[in-house]
């Protein structure tokens, strides 16, 4: 096989899947439980630290084309950041985002609030399902893992996991927790939220000018176990302007919310606790993030941990094949892969999420994620001297699905 190598050329090498899949050497014949075959072609470079590079791999469901793009963190040129349509709330395609912040490579990101078919009469938003971070910014928090839309999580990961930059332009897997407060004049109020689509039963979140315009409603459905319980009614909605009591509502609502605002959601005991709030009144809110790991992370997104420090986790499903995105980090931080492989509407092709990991493992990686798939998956490369990026990958049902957010690569020293 031939994968990305630590300078610009490709090197070639064996893979044994055997450890990780039960089966031989890749280019090994045929046989019952035997490993998944990776053909891969020549890598294009890109840009300065950027290479591309397509593969066909025959696993259980099928022969899968794929393509992934690999970035060396070391080179001074090479640069990351989450890309979004300037809201949370908000969607627009890959190709769209890369090109309005001149990436040179891209990938979708975190699966999302698609569809709110159990919820008859409720808006989806479009918000992604775990934390963003965004130049440094802090855009969103999780929502509880039972309101996630995606595959199921391995044991012991979360909907906060992330895979972002940290210090050192490093790259690394980590878990960022909302800490946050309200305070009053009569007390302070735990923060359970923070521009997401889903509140924690008896939670209160706070929404900025980053949410958007679609409505709050959807925060106050499901509980933290149940993605389609239905809707509470016990609901209530504070407007703080500037630092005051504004506006007070019975029910979430919906629109831009002002730069010099927050509008603040309760559901059950979060909804009592606003209750006592009237026009007028002081308010303040402080939270953050909070990452497990050392150092603020610059760039991070949401994802399912599959790979850990080298070795699969256990649980992942070993069933079910589907197109699939990935992004992941080798060399100890210092080059991040994105991988995304053609859609397969058609057929029963795909790879399974054990398979994906495995994969990952074989370009590279030591740590990656499972990033949204199906009619997402999408990964863009721009040609030297190009205005805009062309897609790789053929997206299932043959265009690109808008996304609420993808991992952007830059060059700050492109080819002509």
């Amino acid at each position: 096989m031939r994968r990305f190598g630590h300078a610009r050329a490709a090197v070639t090498v064996l893979a044994a899947w055997g450890a990780f899949l039960g089966g031989g050497l890749i280019g090994a014949g045929p046989a019952s439980g035997a490993a998944p075959q990776v053909r891969y072609a020549e890598p294009v470079e890109v840009a300065p630290g950027v290479e591309y590079q397509d593969f066909t791999i025959t696993a259980s469901h099928g022969e899968v084309r794929g393509h992934v793009v690999s970035a060396d963190l070391l080179d001074p040129h090479v640069s990351m950041d989450l890309l979004h349509p300037g809201a949370v709330a908000a969607r627009a395609p890959v190709s769209e985002l890369a090109d309005a912040r001149g990436a040179v490579a891209a990938v979708n990101g975190d699966f999302f609030n698609i569809s709110e078919t159990q919820h008859p009469g409720v808006e989806a938003t479009g918000a992604a399902v775990g934390p963003a971070v965004a130049a440094g910014k802090e855009l969103k928090a999780a929502v509880p893992n039972g309101q996630r839309f995606g595959p199921a999580l391995a044991p012991g990961t979360t909907t906060e996991d992330v895979i972002g930059l940290g210090p050192g332009r490093t790259a690394r897997l980590d878990r960022l927790t909302l800490e946050g407060a309200v305070l009053t004049r009569d007390g302070t109020l735990p923060l359970r939220g923070f521009n997401q689509y889903a509140l924690p039963v008896g939670g209160i979140g706070a929404y900025t000018s980053l949410w958007g315009t679609p409505s709050r409603v959807r925060a106050t459905c499901g509980t933290d176990t149940v993605r389609g319980a239905p809707c509470t009614t016990d609901t209530y909605e504070v407007t703080v302007t500037k630092g005051i009591v504004s506006q007070v509502s019975t029910a979430p609502g919906r629109g831009a919310i002002a730069p010099d605002a927050v509008v603040l959601v309760g559901r059950e005991a979060g909804a009592q606790a606003l209750r006592e709030l009237e026009p007028g009144d002081p308010v303040q809110l402080a939270h953050r993030l909070v990452a497990q790991g050392s150092g603020k992370l610059t760039f991070a997104v949401g994802g399912a941990p599959i790979l850990r420090d080298g070795s699969a986790l256990p649980g992942l499903d070993n069933v079910v094949a589907a197109t699939r995105t990935s992004a992941g980090t080798g060399s100890q931080g210092h080059r991040f892969y994105v991988l995304a492989l053609d859609g397969a509407a058609e057929t029963s092709a795909g790879l399974t999420i054990s398979e994906l990991a495995g994969l990952m493992e074989d370009i590279g990686a030591d740590s990656a994620v499972n990033l949204d798939g199906g009619g997402s998956s999408t990964l863009a490369t721009r040609d030297p001297g190009a205005d805009g990026v062309t897609v790789r990958n053929h997206p299932s049902g043959g265009f690109e699905r808008p996304v609420p957010n993808a991992i952007g690569i830059f060059s700050s020293d492109e080819y002509p």
